[in-house]
């Protein structure tokens, strides 16, 4: 498993399709959280839609890097098509991890913000973790593993991701920002934040599930 995200990791590096969704992050980091002030919550709330938004596009991205010759040839080396969806997870999901040191400390650095708890970086942490998960879930579903033909995949997509974020009180995404955006103190917030990475999890699990089944009926 560890040589399939290296060689998934090293395909992405060449090819470089990761350039797009991180600068699309870094972007919205910027528009975002620039001179934020006052309590952290929101703030968090904010770098993690935006790493919700590019963690969807890089996992499309990661899903498409081989064309159908070499993935099947993959698929060979390594012995399951499961290994290989799961190595293309999980280099999407060590991708978020490394995007979200920069979506915790970013904040605080161009925002003014007097006091920072261990309170606030965890819940920043949970609610980041929660949308990286949901985002690569999406992303997951709407690559062409799942889609044969692209423009399906780019309506799908978008509109998976205009769903999770704008339907009132839906979990996990647009629920964890409405208790972030109402609620100050971050350390009320921990348990239900984690109560909606647990969902975001099960949303992942799900997705690659449904994926991996597609694959096999193709297949």
């Amino acid at each position: 498993m560890i040589a399939l995200i290296r060689y998934t990791f090293a395909t992405a590096l060449h090819t470089q399709r990761y350039l797009a969704p991180v600068l699309v992050f870094t972007a919205l980091m910027g528009v975002l959280t620039v001179n934020g002030s006052g309590p952290l919550p929101p703030a968090y709330a904010s770098s993690a839609g935006a790493l919700f938004v590019g963690s969807t596009w890089l996992t499309i991205a990661l899903m498409s890097l081989d064309a159908a010759p070499q993935r099947a040839i993959v698929v060979i080396s390594s012995g399951r098509s499961l290994k290989v969806l799961l190595a293309a997870v999980g280099t999407a999901l060590t991708s978020c991890l490394v995007l979200m040191v920069f979506g915790l400390l970013f904040p605080l650095w161009v925002g003014d913000y007097e006091v920072v708890t261990a309170s606030d970086l965890l819940l920043g942490l949970e609610a980041q973790l929660t949308c990286a998960l949901v985002g690569i879930a999406i992303g997951v579903l709407c690559s062409r593993l799942v889609f044969r033909r692209q423009g399906h995949a780019l309506v799908a997509a978008p509109a998976l991701v205009m769903v999770t974020l704008f339907v009132k009180g839906m979990p996990p995404v647009n629920r964890l920002f409405n208790l972030m955006a109402t609620t100050s103190d971050s350390a009320k917030l921990l348990a239900p934040a984690a109560g909606m990475l647990a969902i975001a999890a099960v949303i992942l699990a799900g997705s690659t599930a449904v994926t991996q089944y597609v694959i096999s009926r193709k297949e």
